[in-house]
């Protein structure tokens, strides 16, 4: 930070539809995570500048709120269309800056295209509700308003999917948006807003800024902003939600996890260890859904091996290279912090059955990389099983029967996700009645609903009552206003003072 100035590139604000250099004296590298090549610098926006997004925000709702629910729908059509245009482009430039594979940038970008999709509905999604004739002439109806100036702070691991679940629900309900994108890796988020303008959002309903925690708590504090979306760290995700709801914003906070795969003796095999070993260890073990704890039933803890073979034959390189595998970490800090917990692993007692530790691939010498890394042993009180890892590292416990695997679970303190693999139907359907997690599968590994539905994690992995996207992010970006009324013929005859609140 506080470089000087480079002929790298420089990442832009975008205030009022003008992509605009900031003017901070403070400055932070984008760098690959495989090769350490800067590719970009991030300014820190000053105060001034976020003032100005929002004030240009707050301008453009005046207009944008009463913009027919029909052209804010053709404008999300136009959009999705030019994303799938670009799709090849927005998964190279993800995979340079975050470190995913190209396939898994891919998909990164495809979930968020699939919000869009949603929010091109939006006319049939944003209706309210009408009773006919509550008393005599009179009828009760609601409308589903726009809150006015609203704003997303998005996290490092899902630069393309996170932002796309929402700007494009907010603004399609007629909000207008500032959005800070993670300062580790903002290029492809900013492509995708390149491509919202040129899909035809207006100046000023769509504003960017970049930064930290000023940039953070600004958002939070600034009277102006009205909901505040936030995906990322507990720690970080905590502060955002104290700190905006006291503010008097509307806050909703996806947070951190442990998520678990509760796997029966009678799973089928084949199909088992390739979901648990594609959920714990694709996009490195980075994201918040990831089955990073496996809890094996039985029988099942017979598996241990051949889950290890399965992660043996994973193949670590940069993420851009044909046939990888598991990518690098997003930084050499993170890649750090993760050996130190695979240390705190061995020093407590767990068994390292595969050591990802120190992994180095040719071409590719100063990249952040962790191979697959399996315990077994584990249990409640360790390190590596109380925090959550965030890197390819999969911890196995072991259970007698499914009632203390759904104790286990449930004695968590997070509930993002869990899933069971079992080919019982009376087994699964037990897990999920009793399991107290916001997202279950059924020999599904990462249960992330499709936008039809919501987000619904959990207890400490999530803060707020309405999930991001889908039905409850329409209610969250929103306000009901209920209407009575009643009309009177020109020839009515008054029926005099009434006093009384009844419409009999």
């Amino acid at each position: 930070m506080n470089r000087a100035a480079t002929d790298v590139a420089t990442v832009k604000l975008l205030i009022d539809g003008e992509f605009v250099e900031s003017a901070t004296p403070q400055w932070r590298d984008v760098v690959n995570p495989a090769t350490q090549i800067v590719l970009a610098r991030v300014p820190f926006a000053t105060s001034r500048e976020v003032d100005a997004a929002v004030a240009a925000a707050r301008r453009a709702f005046a207009t944008w709120r009463k913009t027919p629910i029909g052209t804010r729908a053709r404008i999300f059509l136009r959009y999705q269309q030019l994303i799938r245009e670009h799709m090849a482009e927005l998964a190279a430039i993800l995979t340079a800056e975050q470190g995913k594979t190209l396939p898994d940038a891919e998909g990164d970008v495809f979930r968020g295209l699939e919000v869009v999709e949603h929010a091109a509905a939006i006319g049939n999604l944003q209706l309210g509700e009408l009773a006919n004739n509550v008393a005599g002439g009179v009828d009760t109806y609601t409308l589903l308003q726009p809150l006015g100036v609203c704003a997303g702070i998005t996290p490092f691991n899902f630069p393309a999917m996170i932002p796309l679940w929402m700007f494009p629900m907010a603004i399609a309900t007629g909000n207008t948006f500032v959005l800070k994108p993670s300062e580790q890796d903002p290029m492809v988020t900013m492509r995708l807003v390149e491509l919202a303008q040129e899909a035809g959002i207006p100046r000023g309903v769509l504003n960017v800024v970049h930064g930290g925690e000023e940039v953070v708590n600004a958002i939070c504090d600034h009277v102006d902003i009205k909901a505040v979306s936030f995906v990322g760290s507990t720690k970080v995700g905590t502060h955002v939600y104290h700190r905006a709801s006291q503010a008097g914003k509307r806050v909703q906070c996806m947070m951190g996890a442990k998520n678990h795969a509760v796997v029966l003796p009678d799973a089928n095999k084949e199909q088992t260890l390739n979901a648990m070993v594609g959920a714990a260890f694709g996009a490195a073990g980075q994201r918040c859904m990831a089955a990073s704890t496996a809890v094996l039933v039985g029988n099942a803890r017979e598996w241990i091996p051949d889950i290890v073979a399965r992660a043996k034959a994973l193949r670590v390189n940069a993420g851009i290279e044909a046939g990888t595998d598991v990518g690098p970490l997003i930084s050499s800090a993170a890649r750090e912090r993760v050996e130190r917990l695979i240390d705190a692993g061995v020093v407590q007692g767990a068994t390292l059955e595969l050591d990802g530790r120190g992994f180095r691939v040719p071409g590719y010498d100063e990249g952040n990389f962790v191979g697959p890394t399996i315990f077994s042993g584990v249990k409640p009180g360790m390190r590596i099983y109380d925090e959550e890892i965030f890197g390819p590292v999969l911890v196995v416990l072991t259970v007698d029967t499914l009632d203390e695997a759904i104790d286990l679970v449930n004695a968590n303190p997070n509930g993002n996700g869990t899933a069971v693999f079992t080919q019982s139907g009376a087994a699964a359907r037990r897990f999920q009645e009793d399991i107290d997690v916001g997202q279950v599968g059924i020999n599904v590994p990462i249960p992330v609903p499709v936008p039809l539905f919501s987000f619904t994690g959990s207890r400490a992995s999530k803060l707020g009552d309405l999930g991001p996207y889908g039905k409850q992010a329409v209610m969250f970006y929103t306000q009901t206003k209920t209407i009575t009324s009643r009309w009177f013929d020109d020839d009515t005859r008054g029926h005099g003072v009434n006093t009384t609140i009844s419409l009999k």
